[in-house]
């Protein structure tokens, strides 16, 4: 059955974020709260755990997954960013944002669209997202807690546990989630293409 941690949203306590941490690295997946959804996060270099990810979604094999970044700063070591992307990212960063941008030999190839070398990333205005990311010391290689066959994500840290405990290996409960998505920008083509409207505000790149 799956570890459960209940952690505060706004004073994460660091042991057991570290607990999570050690989880990932040892190769095992988690459910942790973001600032739009519950998503699933693992260790960016597991195969296996990708496998994992992708059976309990019933995903295609081009799904593109998110690797959810401390920073700024994090992303260049995985993501191509021009100076016009760059300004665009640190007025929507920390917040409800998934940018699809070109990705670095960093990123396994397993993890990117395979037609367009791309990658999603993103910085969440979450503290417990950022808190175990910087414990993790590296993104978290993160997808929606949407299971199949169901239109929206899972908000209940305790059903998650109830529906999930034995095909993960910790759920954190840091309070309800959302059930709206990211919205997601693409901007690998040297534009702004709006993938999907969620929670962030897209209403300025409406064409």
């Amino acid at each position: 059955m799956a570890q459960y941690f209940k952690i505060h949203p706004e004073n994460p306590q660091r042991r057991l974020l570290q607990r999570a941490a050690e989880i990932m690295r040892d190769g095992g997946i988690i459910v942790y709260p973001t600032d739009s959804s519950y998503a699933f996060g693992w260790h960016l270099g597991d195969k296996e755990a990708l496998e994992r990810v992708r059976r309990l979604r019933q995903t295609e094999r081009d799904h593109e997954f998110t690797l959810v970044c401390r920073d700024l700063s994090e992303i260049a070591t995985y993501a191509r960013v021009d100076n016009w992307a760059y300004r665009l990212l640190k007025s929507l960063t920390p917040g409800p944002y998934t940018f699809v941008l070109r990705a670095t030999h960093e990123v396994p190839k397993r993890l990117q669209d395979p037609k367009r070398r791309s990658i999603g990333i993103r910085v969440p205005m979450n503290k417990i997202a950022l808190a175990l990311a910087e414990e993790l010391a590296e993104p978290i290689m993160s997808s929606t807690l949407l299971l199949p066959g169901e239109g929206v994500p899972l908000t209940d840290p305790e059903e998650m546990r109830d529906r999930l405990g034995k095909q993960i290996d910790a759920v954190i409960d840091g309070g309800p989630g959302g059930m709206e998505p990211t919205s997601v920008l693409d901007l690998s083509r040297d534009e702004v293409n709006v993938l999907r409207a969620g929670k962030g505000d897209v209403s300025a790149f409406a064409s």
